[in-house]
Protein backbone atom coordinates (compact mmCIF):
# COMPACT_ATOMS: atom_id res chain seq x y z
CA UNK A 1 0.00 0.00 0.00
CA UNK A 2 1.04 3.29 -1.31
CA UNK A 3 1.35 5.96 1.90
CA UNK A 4 0.50 9.47 2.05
CA UNK A 5 3.10 12.05 1.91
CA UNK A 6 4.14 13.28 5.30
CA UNK A 7 4.53 17.43 5.92
CA UNK A 8 7.84 18.60 6.42
CA UNK A 9 8.78 17.27 10.09
CA UNK A 10 9.79 20.32 12.30
CA UNK A 11 12.79 19.14 14.57
CA UNK A 12 12.38 20.31 18.36
CA UNK A 13 8.34 21.18 17.33
CA UNK A 14 6.48 21.21 20.82
CA UNK A 15 3.34 18.34 20.94
CA UNK A 16 -0.18 19.88 19.63
CA UNK A 17 -3.30 17.76 20.52
CA UNK A 18 -6.22 18.29 18.41
CA UNK A 19 -9.95 17.26 18.27
CA UNK A 20 -11.33 15.98 15.56
CA UNK A 21 -15.56 16.47 15.65
CA UNK A 22 -16.98 14.30 13.08
CA UNK A 23 -21.07 14.51 12.38
CA UNK A 24 -22.93 12.10 10.06
CA UNK A 25 -22.94 14.33 6.90
CA UNK A 26 -24.33 16.53 4.21
CA UNK A 27 -24.82 16.89 0.31
CA UNK A 28 -22.83 20.20 -1.25
CA UNK A 29 -26.02 21.43 -2.53
CA UNK A 30 -29.71 20.29 -2.54
CA UNK A 31 -29.74 18.85 -6.04
CA UNK A 32 -30.27 15.56 -7.23
CA UNK A 33 -26.71 15.19 -8.60
CA UNK A 34 -25.25 16.22 -5.00
CA UNK A 35 -27.59 14.05 -3.66
CA UNK A 36 -26.86 10.98 -6.22
CA UNK A 37 -22.83 11.20 -4.88
CA UNK A 38 -23.65 12.15 -1.09
CA UNK A 39 -26.49 8.87 -1.18
CA UNK A 40 -23.89 6.13 -3.23
CA UNK A 41 -21.27 7.22 -0.31
CA UNK A 42 -23.72 6.94 2.72
CA UNK A 43 -25.49 3.64 1.47
CA UNK A 44 -22.30 1.74 0.41
CA UNK A 45 -21.12 1.64 3.67
CA UNK A 46 -21.48 -1.69 5.10
CA UNK A 47 -21.56 -0.25 8.53
CA UNK A 48 -25.11 1.35 7.31
CA UNK A 49 -26.91 -1.46 5.24
CA UNK A 50 -25.44 -4.42 6.49
CA UNK A 51 -26.85 -6.99 3.35
CA UNK A 52 -24.21 -8.98 1.72
CA UNK A 53 -22.37 -6.61 -1.46
CA UNK A 54 -23.65 -8.84 -3.99
CA UNK A 55 -27.19 -8.98 -3.17
CA UNK A 56 -27.29 -4.99 -2.24
CA UNK A 57 -24.81 -3.04 -4.63
CA UNK A 58 -27.46 -4.21 -7.74
CA UNK A 59 -30.62 -2.83 -5.89
CA UNK A 60 -28.14 0.44 -4.45
CA UNK A 61 -27.25 1.29 -8.18
CA UNK A 62 -29.88 -0.05 -10.04
CA UNK A 63 -33.06 1.49 -8.16
CA UNK A 64 -32.47 3.44 -5.09
CA UNK A 65 -29.52 5.90 -6.81
CA UNK A 66 -32.41 6.38 -9.91
CA UNK A 67 -35.17 6.91 -8.07
CA UNK A 68 -34.15 8.32 -4.13
CA UNK A 69 -31.86 11.59 -5.16
CA UNK A 70 -34.62 13.75 -6.85
CA UNK A 71 -36.58 12.94 -3.36
CA UNK A 72 -34.08 13.59 -1.15
CA UNK A 73 -33.05 16.79 -3.20
CA UNK A 74 -36.52 18.17 -2.66
CA UNK A 75 -36.29 17.42 0.93
CA UNK A 76 -32.99 19.07 1.24
CA UNK A 77 -34.28 22.01 -0.41
CA UNK A 78 -36.62 23.07 2.14
CA UNK A 79 -34.52 23.08 5.12
CA UNK A 80 -31.57 24.93 2.92
CA UNK A 81 -30.13 27.91 4.31
CA UNK A 82 -28.79 31.34 2.95
CA UNK A 83 -25.26 29.80 5.11
CA UNK A 84 -25.73 26.08 3.00
CA UNK A 85 -26.97 23.09 5.08
CA UNK A 86 -28.07 23.29 8.82
CA UNK A 87 -25.95 20.60 9.85
CA UNK A 88 -22.82 21.36 8.81
CA UNK A 89 -23.38 25.19 9.88
CA UNK A 90 -24.48 24.13 13.30
CA UNK A 91 -21.41 21.49 13.04
CA UNK A 92 -18.65 23.98 12.07
CA UNK A 93 -20.03 26.70 14.69
CA UNK A 94 -20.17 24.05 17.80
CA UNK A 95 -15.84 23.36 16.48
CA UNK A 96 -15.16 26.96 16.75
CA UNK A 97 -17.16 27.75 19.77
CA UNK A 98 -15.10 24.61 21.13
CA UNK A 99 -12.03 26.05 20.72
CA UNK A 100 -13.26 29.26 22.38
CA UNK A 101 -14.63 27.47 25.72
CA UNK A 102 -11.03 25.03 25.97
CA UNK A 103 -8.64 27.99 25.32
CA UNK A 104 -10.82 29.73 27.56
CA UNK A 105 -10.06 26.84 30.56
CA UNK A 106 -6.55 26.94 29.36
CA UNK A 107 -6.57 24.43 26.97
CA UNK A 108 -5.72 25.44 23.60
CA UNK A 109 -6.53 22.80 21.11
CA UNK A 110 -6.48 22.16 17.71
CA UNK A 111 -10.27 21.91 16.92
CA UNK A 112 -11.76 20.84 13.27
CA UNK A 113 -15.16 19.75 12.09
CA UNK A 114 -15.27 16.76 9.79
CA UNK A 115 -18.59 14.89 8.00
CA UNK A 116 -18.10 10.88 8.02
CA UNK A 117 -19.97 11.42 4.44
CA UNK A 118 -19.70 14.60 1.81
CA UNK A 119 -17.22 17.08 3.01
CA UNK A 120 -14.81 17.99 4.80
CA UNK A 121 -13.99 14.60 4.90
CA UNK A 122 -12.28 12.46 7.97
CA UNK A 123 -9.27 12.33 5.58
CA UNK A 124 -9.05 15.63 4.46
CA UNK A 125 -9.42 17.22 8.30
CA UNK A 126 -6.84 14.67 9.69
CA UNK A 127 -4.79 15.34 6.71
CA UNK A 128 -5.27 19.10 7.72
CA UNK A 129 -4.61 18.85 11.57
CA UNK A 130 -0.97 16.70 10.61
CA UNK A 131 -0.39 19.90 8.46
CA UNK A 132 -0.86 21.60 11.51
CA UNK A 133 1.69 20.53 13.49
CA UNK A 134 -1.02 17.72 15.57
CA UNK A 135 0.55 14.81 17.00
CA UNK A 136 -1.94 13.60 19.41
CA UNK A 137 -5.72 13.69 18.13
CA UNK A 138 -8.68 13.21 20.16
CA UNK A 139 -11.55 11.56 17.89
CA UNK A 140 -14.74 12.80 18.92
CA UNK A 141 -18.55 12.17 17.22
CA UNK A 142 -21.48 13.92 17.81
CA UNK A 143 -23.62 10.80 18.61
CA UNK A 144 -24.13 10.63 22.33
CA UNK A 145 -25.29 7.36 21.72
CA UNK A 146 -23.31 4.71 20.35
CA UNK A 147 -24.57 2.78 17.46
CA UNK A 148 -22.22 0.64 14.82
CA UNK A 149 -23.93 2.29 12.53
CA UNK A 150 -22.55 5.66 13.41
CA UNK A 151 -19.92 6.10 15.95
CA UNK A 152 -18.20 2.38 14.80
CA UNK A 153 -18.29 3.84 10.95
CA UNK A 154 -15.97 6.93 12.07
CA UNK A 155 -13.64 5.00 13.47
CA UNK A 156 -13.32 3.16 10.38
CA UNK A 157 -12.69 5.81 8.28
CA UNK A 158 -10.41 7.03 10.74
CA UNK A 159 -8.49 3.42 10.90
CA UNK A 160 -8.72 3.84 6.96
CA UNK A 161 -6.71 6.93 6.95
CA UNK A 162 -4.27 6.07 9.54
CA UNK A 163 -3.54 2.80 7.47
CA UNK A 164 -2.70 5.08 3.98
CA UNK A 165 -0.52 7.04 6.60
CA UNK A 166 3.38 6.59 7.38
CA UNK A 167 3.84 8.66 10.83
CA UNK A 168 0.17 7.77 12.67
CA UNK A 169 -0.37 10.25 15.20
CA UNK A 170 -1.20 9.24 18.61
CA UNK A 171 -5.49 8.61 18.89
CA UNK A 172 -8.03 8.41 20.99
CA UNK A 173 -11.38 7.73 20.45
CA UNK A 174 -14.90 9.16 22.68
CA UNK A 175 -17.42 6.09 22.09
CA UNK A 176 -20.47 7.39 23.49
CA UNK A 177 -21.61 9.97 26.51
CA UNK A 178 -25.57 9.35 26.39
CA UNK A 179 -25.37 9.76 30.22
CA UNK A 180 -23.02 12.66 30.65
CA UNK A 181 -24.79 15.11 33.07
CA UNK A 182 -23.71 17.84 31.40
CA UNK A 183 -25.39 16.63 28.30
CA UNK A 184 -28.63 15.69 30.16
CA UNK A 185 -28.32 19.31 31.64
CA UNK A 186 -27.84 21.00 28.58
CA UNK A 187 -31.44 18.48 26.57
CA UNK A 188 -33.03 19.88 29.95
CA UNK A 189 -32.28 23.32 29.93
CA UNK A 190 -33.35 23.36 25.97
CA UNK A 191 -36.90 21.50 26.98
CA UNK A 192 -37.51 24.09 30.04
CA UNK A 193 -36.70 26.96 27.86
CA UNK A 194 -38.90 26.30 25.02
CA UNK A 195 -41.44 25.58 27.81
CA UNK A 196 -40.57 28.54 29.23
CA UNK A 197 -41.94 30.70 26.14
CA UNK A 198 -44.67 28.53 24.66
CA UNK A 199 -46.00 26.32 27.64
CA UNK A 200 -46.11 22.77 28.45
CA UNK A 201 -47.48 19.83 25.97
CA UNK A 202 -49.65 17.01 26.75
CA UNK A 203 -47.04 14.56 26.08
CA UNK A 204 -43.02 14.97 25.29
CA UNK A 205 -41.84 13.00 22.71
CA UNK A 206 -38.45 12.27 22.45
CA UNK A 207 -37.39 10.77 19.08
CA UNK A 208 -34.09 8.90 17.81
CA UNK A 209 -32.38 8.03 14.69
CA UNK A 210 -34.01 4.22 14.42
CA UNK A 211 -31.83 1.28 13.50
CA UNK A 212 -32.67 -2.12 12.64
CA UNK A 213 -34.10 -4.51 15.75
CA UNK A 214 -31.72 -7.01 14.16
CA UNK A 215 -28.95 -4.97 15.57
CA UNK A 216 -30.47 -4.87 19.10
CA UNK A 217 -30.52 -8.38 18.96
CA UNK A 218 -26.42 -8.70 17.54
CA UNK A 219 -24.90 -6.62 20.54
CA UNK A 220 -25.15 -2.89 19.65
CA UNK A 221 -26.03 -0.69 22.43
CA UNK A 222 -27.56 1.68 20.72
CA UNK A 223 -31.39 1.20 22.07
CA UNK A 224 -30.19 0.75 25.66
CA UNK A 225 -28.43 3.83 25.33
CA UNK A 226 -31.41 5.85 24.18
CA UNK A 227 -33.53 4.83 27.36
CA UNK A 228 -30.93 5.57 29.34
CA UNK A 229 -30.81 9.51 28.14
CA UNK A 230 -34.60 9.22 27.86
CA UNK A 231 -34.67 8.00 31.80
CA UNK A 232 -32.17 10.74 32.96
CA UNK A 233 -33.69 13.22 30.90
CA UNK A 234 -37.31 12.65 32.45
CA UNK A 235 -35.75 12.27 35.57
CA UNK A 236 -34.27 15.82 35.36
CA UNK A 237 -37.51 17.23 34.07
CA UNK A 238 -38.90 15.85 36.90
CA UNK A 239 -41.84 14.30 34.39
CA UNK A 240 -43.58 10.85 35.29
CA UNK A 241 -42.33 8.37 33.31
CA UNK A 242 -46.26 8.10 31.08
CA UNK A 243 -45.88 12.11 30.42
CA UNK A 244 -42.44 11.18 28.12
CA UNK A 245 -42.61 8.82 24.99
CA UNK A 246 -39.62 7.26 23.69
CA UNK A 247 -40.27 6.81 19.64
CA UNK A 248 -37.27 5.92 17.17
CA UNK A 249 -37.61 7.78 13.54
CA UNK A 250 -36.06 7.84 10.06
CA UNK A 251 -36.78 3.89 8.67
CA UNK A 252 -35.16 2.74 5.48
CA UNK A 253 -36.25 -0.30 3.59
CA UNK A 254 -38.84 -2.81 4.52
CA UNK A 255 -36.84 -4.87 7.84
CA UNK A 256 -38.35 -3.73 11.18
CA UNK A 257 -36.92 -1.35 12.88
CA UNK A 258 -36.85 -0.64 16.37
CA UNK A 259 -40.33 0.54 17.99
CA UNK A 260 -42.31 2.59 18.71
CA UNK A 261 -41.72 4.39 14.91
CA UNK A 262 -42.26 8.53 15.61
CA UNK A 263 -45.05 9.57 12.92
CA UNK A 264 -47.62 6.68 13.98
CA UNK A 265 -47.45 6.87 17.32
CA UNK A 266 -47.83 11.10 16.87
CA UNK A 267 -51.03 9.67 14.70
CA UNK A 268 -52.17 7.62 17.55
CA UNK A 269 -51.63 10.61 20.11
CA UNK A 270 -54.14 13.05 18.18
CA UNK A 271 -56.31 9.98 17.77
CA UNK A 272 -56.38 9.31 21.14
CA UNK A 273 -57.56 13.28 21.84
CA UNK A 274 -54.25 14.57 22.83
CA UNK A 275 -54.00 18.09 21.38
CA UNK A 276 -50.70 19.30 21.92
CA UNK A 277 -47.21 17.72 22.09
CA UNK A 278 -43.48 18.68 22.25
CA UNK A 279 -41.11 16.71 20.29
CA UNK A 280 -37.71 16.50 20.82
CA UNK A 281 -34.61 14.58 19.21
CA UNK A 282 -32.08 14.14 21.86
CA UNK A 283 -29.72 11.69 19.57
CA UNK A 284 -29.16 14.60 17.09
CA UNK A 285 -26.54 17.57 18.61
CA UNK A 286 -27.47 19.75 15.76
CA UNK A 287 -30.46 20.04 13.69
CA UNK A 288 -30.37 19.04 10.26
CA UNK A 289 -32.94 17.14 7.79
CA UNK A 290 -34.40 13.95 10.20
CA UNK A 291 -35.24 17.34 12.60
CA UNK A 292 -36.08 20.52 10.38
CA UNK A 293 -38.15 17.88 7.69
CA UNK A 294 -39.25 14.55 9.12
CA UNK A 295 -39.81 15.84 12.40
CA UNK A 296 -41.10 19.64 12.32
CA UNK A 297 -42.55 19.22 8.44
CA UNK A 298 -43.52 15.49 7.81
CA UNK A 299 -44.75 14.27 11.00
CA UNK A 300 -45.92 17.44 12.04
CA UNK A 301 -48.36 17.60 9.42
CA UNK A 302 -48.99 13.60 10.20
CA UNK A 303 -50.09 14.79 13.92
CA UNK A 304 -52.28 18.16 12.99
CA UNK A 305 -53.83 15.95 10.21
CA UNK A 306 -55.02 12.94 12.64
CA UNK A 307 -56.88 15.66 14.45
CA UNK A 308 -54.19 17.12 16.99
CA UNK A 309 -54.21 20.80 17.59
CA UNK A 310 -50.56 22.04 18.63
CA UNK A 311 -46.94 20.73 17.53
CA UNK A 312 -44.06 22.15 18.77
CA UNK A 313 -40.75 20.91 17.54
CA UNK A 314 -37.99 21.71 20.17
CA UNK A 315 -34.57 22.03 18.60
CA UNK A 316 -31.42 20.57 19.10
CA UNK A 317 -28.90 21.60 20.93
CA UNK A 318 -27.01 23.87 18.23
CA UNK A 319 -24.77 26.00 19.79
CA UNK A 320 -26.49 26.43 22.68
CA UNK A 321 -24.26 27.49 25.79
CA UNK A 322 -24.50 24.42 28.01
CA UNK A 323 -24.05 22.28 25.43
CA UNK A 324 -20.57 23.37 24.11
CA UNK A 325 -20.02 23.47 28.01
CA UNK A 326 -20.74 19.86 27.94
CA UNK A 327 -18.86 19.02 25.15
CA UNK A 328 -15.58 20.83 26.49
CA UNK A 329 -15.84 18.86 29.88
CA UNK A 330 -16.39 15.89 27.45
CA UNK A 331 -13.15 16.86 25.57
CA UNK A 332 -11.05 17.39 29.06
CA UNK A 333 -12.06 14.14 30.35
CA UNK A 334 -10.41 12.20 27.25
CA UNK A 335 -7.88 14.35 26.96
CA UNK A 336 -6.20 14.04 30.41
CA UNK A 337 -2.83 13.02 30.42
CA UNK A 338 -1.91 14.76 26.97
CA UNK A 339 -0.09 17.97 27.26
CA UNK A 340 -3.12 20.16 26.41
CA UNK A 341 -1.41 23.51 27.98
CA UNK A 342 0.11 25.85 26.12
CA UNK A 343 4.15 25.54 25.22
CA UNK A 344 6.11 28.34 24.49
CA UNK A 345 7.54 28.30 20.65
CA UNK A 346 11.63 26.92 21.12
CA UNK A 347 12.29 29.62 18.42
CA UNK A 348 10.51 32.25 20.94
CA UNK A 349 12.56 30.92 23.68
CA UNK A 350 15.62 31.25 21.70
CA UNK A 351 15.29 34.63 20.62
CA UNK A 352 14.22 35.87 24.25
CA UNK A 353 17.48 34.44 25.78
CA UNK A 354 19.35 36.28 22.87
CA UNK A 355 17.82 39.44 23.55
CA UNK A 356 18.61 39.32 27.12
CA UNK A 357 22.24 38.02 26.25
CA UNK A 358 22.81 41.49 24.69
CA UNK A 359 21.37 43.10 27.12
CA UNK A 360 23.35 41.63 29.78
CA UNK A 361 20.51 40.10 31.77
CA UNK A 362 20.13 36.31 32.53
CA UNK A 363 18.19 34.62 30.10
Amino acid sequence: MKHAPEPAHRHGGAERCAILLVNLGTPDEPSAPALRRYLAEFLSDPRVVEIPRAVWLPILHGIVLRVRPAKSAAKYASIWTAEGSPLKVWTEKQAKLLTGYLGERGHPVLVRAAMRYGQPSVASQLDALKADGATRILVLPLYPQYAAATTASVFDAVYAWAARTRRVPELRFVNHYHDDPGYILALGRCIEDHWMRNGRADRLVLSFHGVPERTLRLGDPYHCECQKTARLLTERLGLRPGQVLVTFQSRFGKAKWLEPYTEPTLVQLAQQGIKRVDVACPGFTSDCLETLEEIAQEARDAYLHAGGEEFHYIPCLNDRHEWIAALSDIAIRHLQGWPTQAVPDPAALQAQAERARQLGAPA
